[in-house]
């Protein structure tokens, strides 16, 4: 009796290695067809074919990299676009002070990624922190007459969700329409009281990972890292701060928390509010119809673009975004980011640049909040310092700010890092500002953050047993960090 309840479970267990074997092949072949670059996909077929009872689960959580139902958000939104394109017409932007064919040049290929004009006309004002970034948005939010559309990656039911949620309920019982978008994964400590009680009161909320459009339940990539603010139309902001008390840097172990966003008045708002309508429609099922679609024109005259890039779209928008930049710099090009996680093409900007003579600085944290990230990044530092790029770590606390700064006319705000996750996986946005007033702002910014932030020349051999094994080990995952 025995033997034969042994031999029946050796046939199972026989037969489910032989189906997970069939399963390791089916999706080894379907990371030959769908995987971005022929690195990925041999990654993936020898990770699968070597050892499938490991690869076949992480495969189902990260082994999808197209988003292409929100492509037909994006296809219904096309009428508003056109409207945009033609309203850019009464906006175009101020003539550049230098060259105007090779200032021309360098705007092109960002408008074409955004697929949306650049356009003149906008105030900007930058918030350092979260003091500043959430007196600001709040004191927009109660100054809103007609709506409030809000998007961030991480929502958290302590003091500050807690004061974002007051306002929204309390514009929602004035009457006006609330909208909020959330990222299921980001706010994954985020009650449903805290939901319930904002849709008790008016508010619309929805989940912006929408997994019920997705074709597997497991899936983990595709986050919607967008933060996005727009009030009436008018007003609208974007960076790198989400919703919680470590933003104002209550967070013992990070300290002080060093992030930026940016104020937006004028037409480019209404840019920021198509990447908004998008993120809802895909995400509700509704188009807004009753949004204000022409900003007015405000102080300050500068040229502005809103970039929204994401896995939906047809070429990999976050990382030429990063390459078109790093290419137009000609005497600096400084970043920004809390993780260095570049991609091949990306890496290769940045020590072409450096060695024709640019600037180039990389400010990253000394801190971790993502260890894995962390160590990844020691594994580039000294290819990339030999090409001349010089690196600077943020030491008082944790830098979070996603900054970028091209010689002394141009500098962007957002929600992009410099990692594989945002400029393939994750949908993120920043604001691209054309404007020398604009960029002296950023570059003195900047350089008081490198004031805090010495500069880092150690090299791999140089670190301890445990970062020399382990920085080349996290490189392998760099695909997906």
């Amino acid at each position: 009796m025995i033997y034969i309840v042994y031999a029946h479970l050796s046939s199972v267990l026989v037969a489910l290695y032989a189906l997970v074997q069939v399963i390791a092949a089916l999706f080894a072949l379907r990371a030959i067809r769908t995987a971005r670059t022929p690195q990925g996909a041999i990654g993936w077929v020898v990770f699968l074919i070597a050892a499938p009872h490991f690869a076949v689960p992480v495969f189902l959580f990260l082994g999808h990299r197209r988003y292409p139902g929100y492509v037909a958000a994006r296809r219904a939104m096309a009428g508003i676009v056109d409207t945009l394109r033609a309203q850019a017409a009464n906006h175009a932007p101020r003539p550049p002070a230098g060259d105007p064919g090779v200032e021309r040049s360098r705007i092109a290929g960002f408008e074409r990624l955004a697929e949306v004009p650049l356009v003149s006309g906008n105030g900007t004002k930058l918030l350092i922190d979260g003091e500043q970034t959430f007196d600001a948005l709040f004191a927009a939010i109660e100054a809103a007459e007609h709506y409030v559309l809000v998007e961030a990656y991480i929502i958290r039911d302590d003091a500050v969700g807690q004061a974002l949620a007051a306002r929204l309920k309390a514009k929602a019982r004035a009457g006006l329409r609330v909208c909020l978008l959330y990222d299921a994964l980001g706010s994954n400590g985020l009650p449903n009281s805290y939901l319930d009680s904002l849709r008790a009161e008016g508010v619309e909320a929805y989940n912006s990972h929408a997994l019920r459009h997705t074709r597997s339940r497991l899936q983990i990539n595709f986050r919607n890292h967008r933060k996005i603010a727009v009030i009436d139309g008018q007003t609208g902001f974007v960076g790198g701060l989400n919703f919680g008390e470590e933003y104002l840097g209550r967070d013992p172990n990070m300290g002080p928390w060093r992030d930026t966003h940016l104020r937006i008045d004028g037409p480019a708002v209404a840019q920021l509010q198509l990447a908004f309508a998008e993120d809802w429609l895909w995400a509700s099922g509704a188009k807004l119809d009753d949004l204000d679609w022409a900003p007015r024109v405000a102080p300050g005259d500068r040229n502005a673009l809103v970039l929204a890039t994401g896995p939906s779209d047809l070429f990999e928008t976050g990382s030429l975004y990063f390459c078109n930049a790093i290419e137009a710099a000609r005497e600096r090009i400084w970043i920004a980011s809390p993780y260095f996680v570049p991609d091949a093409d990306i890496l290769t900007a940045l020590k072409l640049a450096a060695l024709r003579g640019v600037d180039v600085r990389l400010l990253v944290p000394e801190k971790a909040d993502h260890l894995l990230v962390w160590l990844a990044a020691y594994a580039y530092f000294d290819e990339v310092r030999t090409a001349g790029v010089r690196l600077y770590r943020y030491a008082p606390g944790f830098l979070h700010q996603k900054v970028l700064l091209v010689d002394d006319d141009m500098a962007s705000v957002g929600t992009h890092n410099l990692d594989n996750r945002s400029c393939r996986l994750n949908f993120e946005i920043s604001a691209l500002i054309f404007d020398k007033a604009f960029a002296e702002e950023v570059a003195a910014m900047l350089q008081r953050d490198l004031g805090a932030a010495p500069e880092f020349t150690a090299r791999l051999s140089e670190q301890g047993l445990w970062i020399r094994t382990a920085a080349p080990v996290a490189r392998l995952f760099a695909p997906v960090l």
